[in-house]
């Protein structure tokens, strides 16, 4: 059962990356990775939001955790493409892009953890 949680969750997440982060590209176009920053950030603060809301339970165990946290929220956010797109800004020279990427990526998804488990808290 738990198998079956976390691959449930996993295409839900994998499904919703794929649609919000293309959304994103197509309102923005696809010179910075505009798209998987938006995914990065927004899947960071609802897995604080999760922790925060676990903590009140005093667990991240249990069905509820591997189709949210691990499926979920672990198909939606990778840092895989944070990587990909941080390399192919470099490769294509655009070398303050990339840095600029991968800080406000480290910045946002921080502090974007941080704010979901301080509502999560207060939930």
């Amino acid at each position: 059962m738990q198998w079956l949680a976390v691959a449930a969750g996993g295409a839900i997440g994998g499904m919703l990356r794929y649609w919000l982060s293309g959304w994103i590209a197509r309102l923005t176009g696809e010179r910075f990775p505009w798209g998987t920053l938006a995914v990065n950030s927004s899947g960071a603060m609802m897995m604080g939001l999760l922790l925060g809301l676990s903590s009140g339970l005093h667990t991240t165990e249990g069905d509820l955790w591997l189709l949210l946290g691990v499926g979920a929220l672990g198909s939606y956010t990778t840092v895989s493409s944070l990587s990909l797109q941080t390399l192919l800004l470099a490769k294509g020279r655009q070398y303050r892009a990339a840095i600029l990427y991968v800080l406000l990526s480290l910045v946002a998804g921080i502090a974007a953890c941080f704010l979901g488990a301080c509502l999560g808290r207060l939930v």
